[in-house]
């Protein structure tokens, strides 16, 4: 290889290294994010220790006392799913409820809030999409920082690696 050409990729590298490293080196973790996400697992706990599928489906954001925020998924009869919302942010009270593509409210009567912790069951009578609305009821923080996640039990008639447990690509709504 001639000198110019050693030079040239030299320089490349060093500068592809100076641009690529310090976004790398200087990542940043989204704290209060995580802490509501072990929230919403800590609620979760003892449905699945009695059966039900942890999916890596998430979403989380940040909402002011008062605001709600809607996340659509697509459900299948036959299964039964909960919807886990948490936050870390002591003595704030948040909800979740569940209504189908009619705008009814569609969940069953053992749905919960307490405090910062929150969850939605449902077992949908029909394959459709459905509206997860989560909500900040109030808190001391300006922003609240909620995650909600989503667990489901396969009916024993539906095949699970068909996908039926997978729902739709999370949408979230404005």
């Amino acid at each position: 290889m001639n000198p110019f050409a050693k030079v040239l990729l030299c320089t490349t590298s060093l500068l592809a290294a100076i641009v690529v490293l310090p976004s790398a080196i200087f990542a940043s973790v989204d704290y209060p994010t995580v802490y509501a996400r072990a929230f919403a697992l800590l609620a979760a706990e003892p449905y699945v220790k009695r059966g039900f599928h942890v999916r890596e489906d998430y979403w989380a954001g940040d909402l002011a006392s008062g605001e709600r925020k809607a996340v659509r998924q697509q459900l299948f009869k036959g299964n039964e799913y909960w919807f886990w919302l948490g936050t870390e942010v002591d003595r704030a009270k948040e909800s979740v409820h569940i209504y189908n593509s009619a705008g009814e409210l569609a969940e069953q009567p053992d749905s919960w809030s307490k405090g910062q912790l929150a969850a939605a069951h449902i077992i949908p009578k029909t394959t459709g999409s459905y509206f997860i609305i989560v909500s900040v009821e109030e808190s001391p923080a300006a922003r609240t920082h909620w995650a909600l996640g989503r667990w489901c039990m396969v009916s024993d008639k539906v095949d699970f690696l068909a996908g039926n447990c997978m729902g739709g690509m999370p949408d979230t709504t404005n």
